[in-house]
């Protein structure tokens, strides 16, 4: 896929050695529809339970709880953040793909804590523990495999036109921007967006706005410091400023004054 987008990492209430996030790319022929493979996990029990800040990115995550192996699902975010109280010890590994690539049952997809076991069509009880007690370095072919499976089955399928727009996000700035860099008109481009990616425009271009502030001054995508502000909180729960300080995250305008 040619595109940089790269979702943040979310939220995370504790940064401690006790808490490990890992990420490691897929292999070439799945770099089209998978952004990364993933793992969060403790190393050993924390003092307090772990709340983890989801943050909208419009991917759809196949997830694995290996410390439940019948626990695994498929989840996205729909267009505002949510906090998930993880406990205080986990063991969490995922499929992150791209923007419009997931073309399965969109029923099956969770925007909440996946706690019960997974009694759906997909192979993911068996991959889970496939996977069980393997390090994270172990657990690509396995993870690939699953993804081939899905490409083969129909669930997976790389996506011409979210990645044209990913690939050009700095150039769109309006949906007519995108309708327009798609070749469609506003009304083509609804309907394909929603059968797509299950998002309207204005909701799919919100969310990787928002996801490019964490990498991009502000004003280069918002008409100003107040309208940031308002997305932002709209969207993520807290200002700018208090999600700094709740997660230790920095923008790039945090030498200027007045982002809270």
């Amino acid at each position: 896929m040619s595109t940089r987008y790269a979702p943040v990492i979310d939220g995370f209430s504790q940064r401690s050695a006790a808490v490990r996030y890992g990420e490691r790319s897929p292999p070439q022929d799945l770099a089209d529809v998978v952004h990364v493979f993933w793992e969060l996990r403790t190393l050993q029990p924390l003092p307090a339970d772990f709340l983890y800040h989801a943050v909208p990115d419009a991917c759809v995550n196949l997830l694995f709880n290996q410390l439940e192996n019948e626990v695994a699902g498929v989840t996205s975010l729909q267009t505002v953040a949510t906090t998930l109280n993880l406990g205080t010890a986990f063991h969490y590994v995922g499929v992150q793909f791209y923007p419009g690539v997931w073309q399965g049952d969109r029923d099956e997809i969770q925007d909440r804590y996946v706690g019960a076991a997974y009694h759906g069509a997909l192979p993911l009880v068996p991959t889970n523990r496939q996977l069980a007690g393997l390090a994270f370095e172990e657990m690509a072919p396995i993870l690939a495999g699953l993804v081939r499976w899905c490409t083969a089955h129909g669930h997976v399928r790389a996506n011409p036109l979210t990645a044209s727009i990913l690939a050009r996000l700095d150039a769109i700035r309006s949906v007519a921007d995108m309708a327009a860099l798609a070749g469609l008109s506003t009304r083509q481009l609804q309907r394909t967006l929603r059968q797509l990616t299950g998002f309207a425009p204005h909701d799919l271009l919100k969310m990787l706005r928002l996801q490019q502030s964490f990498r991009r001054h502000h004003l280069d995508l918002y008409a100003d410091q107040a309208h940031f502000t308002h997305a932002f909180r709209q969207a993520v729960g807290f200002t700018p400023g208090q999600y700094r300080k709740a997660f230790g995250v920095r923008f790039p305008q945090d030498s200027a004054e007045g982002d809270d």
